[in-house]
């Protein structure tokens, strides 16, 4: 069957064309409109049928026009009145064409089925319209939720307007506390505040005491080093001579 997706691999298309039901192999026979047929009929192309009219637009027949005699839906080749070849026995036969070599400069409007179809496409196609709101309710809506959003904001704003007022008042504290001691300073009545320091806890008597003992223990535990005798070297002594 025809898959909806685009095939990309050339062997699915091959078997997607190989094994296409009749009525898509119709549609695949399609070829372009000449531009005096696409201006009328307000379509690009049409699916061949016996007894339109083409033009040959690519190969060896380049040029040659004549009326389809023949469709081989089998093969996806077109056979064309007057367009035929000698074979070597002296027969002739007729030259197949594919559909995308071909223009069609004339439509067999025989058939009513094909009016349809000619008439479907004329016809501009309406896609399905939102349904389209007023513009009073819109602007309704608007409104209402600028007015929920507005004692929002100011909320916002004033709470925002509170700290900083806040904020404001006690830097100016802080800073008439510092001009107030530095007065003081120099006129030479207060000290300025020293700075805490975080003190480290004394040590107590009881633990330098355990310290002392731990040492004096592990001091007894290692073996005092055995000192080792030295050789004195005999020297021979000096006489007057020489060496005795």
């Amino acid at each position: 069957m025809l898959t909806a997706h685009p095939l990309t691999k050339p062997t699915k298309q091959r078997k997607m064309l190989y094994e296409a039901p009749a009525h898509i192999r119709h549609k695949l026979l399609a070829a372009h409109l000449s531009p005096e047929l696409r201006a009328t009929h307000i379509a690009k192309s049409m699916p061949v049928r016996n007894g339109d009219t083409i033009r040959v637009m690519r190969g060896d027949h380049k040029g040659f026009e004549g009326k389809i005699s023949r469709i081989d839906l089998k093969k996806y080749r077109i056979y064309v009145e007057g367009l035929t070849r000698e074979k070597v026995d002296g027969t002739t036969i007729f030259v197949p064409v594919h559909p995308s070599k071909l223009m069609i400069t004339k439509l067999n409007l025989d058939d009513k089925w094909r009016k349809k179809i000619i008439e479907r496409k004329q016809k501009p196609q309406k896609r399905p319209e939102k349904p389209k709101k007023a513009k009073a309710e819109i602007l309704e809506k608007a409104a209402e939720t600028a007015e929920l959003k507005q004692p929002v904001e100011e909320k916002v704003v004033e709470e925002k307007v509170v700290e900083e007022k806040v904020v404001e008042e006690k830097v100016v504290e802080e800073k008439a506390i510092e001009k107030v001691v530095e007065e003081k300073v120099e006129a030479g009545t207060t000290r300025r505040p020293k700075k805490k320091v975080s003190k480290t806890p004394k040590k107590t008597k009881a633990a330098e005491e355990k310290k002392r003992t731990k040492a004096t223990e592990v001091k007894t535990e290692k073996e005092p080093k055995t000192q080792k005798e030295r050789t004195t070297r005999k020297r021979t002594k000096k006489t007057e001579k020489g060496e005795g």
